[in-house]
């Protein structure tokens, strides 16, 4: 599947991420399942807020969830003894993701913690017992080759059936063959994914009017939304979003027009096993 032979027809997946990184996250992915228009999320497992997540999803069984794997500027499920050159004193991955991608590459040390790691993200959520809708990385890492290997070889054994694509129509010209042979490989690996994602270039500021104007245009084939809403609060919920408008981005979940503007449009919407091809969801 490329962005020039889409998918007949249109389907759409609202996703939040980092489900479980804050009560005031998981608050915001509730309401906005039961009050709007959010049928996904993506788990982190191994936040603070993780087991609240848990509980939430096991009370609302048309929540799509899937495993947000964290593999930079967040914890680590497994102690740092078993992963020391992938965190620093406090457990935490770094956010140089060009040096850790070529130490991932390069050097098999690193690259067996890297899959010890990627292995315990994957034990934690089958441990859940939440069914398993789609697998994607925080900060899109699994576009790194090394990353996306080990995803497509580990996950097998845990059932994983769909993957984010993280590619936005308006990407720059240079990342579209990337992306080509990532889809390619998702593909011959047997593994769903949607054609095209919006969140990229508007990463915080999901509001009312972005939701709009894209459900507006929305093209031919499966897409995802992606947000990162919250309820309101005074400290920013990383260092990483200090900028993020997590309650406009909510409001624009439980907004009338976004719900209006959805059944306008007629595509098909639930997680990825509802809406893709081979992408059943697995409990």
């Amino acid at each position: 599947m490329t962005a020039a032979t889409p998918r007949s027809g249109r389907a759409l997946i609202l996703t939040a991420d980092d489900f479980g990184l804050h009560e005031r996250v998981n608050d915001a992915v509730e309401h906005a399942h039961l009050h709007g228009v959010l049928t996904a999320a993506s788990l982190m497992v191994g936040a603070p807020a993780a087991r609240d997540a848990v509980e939430r999803a096991r009370r609302l069984p048309d929540l799509r969830v899937g495993l947000h794997l964290v593999l930079a500027d967040g914890a680590a499920t497994l102690p740092r003894h078993q992963i020391p050159a992938l965190v620093d004193a406090q457990g935490r991955f770094g956010d140089r993701m060009v040096r850790d991608g070529v130490r991932f590459f390069f050097l098999p040390h690193v690259r067996a913690q890297l899959a010890r790691e990627i292995r315990a993200q994957f034990d934690a959520f089958k441990q859940t017992g939440l069914p398993l809708d789609h697998v994607n990385t925080h900060k899109h890492f699994h576009l790194h080759p090394t990353v996306l290997s080990l995803i497509l070889e580990i996950g097998r054994d845990y059932g994983m059936r769909a993957m984010r694509l993280p590619y936005e129509a308006h990407s720059p010209a240079w990342i579209r063959p990337w992306m080509a042979s990532v889809r390619s490989r998702l593909r011959r690996a047997g593994i769903a994914h949607n054609d095209y994602v919006v969140g990229i270039a508007h990463t915080g500021g999901m509001d009312e009017a972005v939701l709009l104007d894209t459900i507006a245009n929305l093209p031919h084939g499966v897409g995802e939304i992606y947000c990162h809403p919250a309820t309101a609060g005074e400290d920013a919920l990383s260092d990483g979003m200090r900028t993020y408008r997590h309650a406009d981005e909510l409001n624009a979940l439980l907004s009338p027009r976004v719900a209006s503007a959805l059944h306008a449009a007629g595509a098909r919407r639930g997680g990825f096993g509802d809406v893709l091809p081979g992408g059943v969801v697995l409990s």
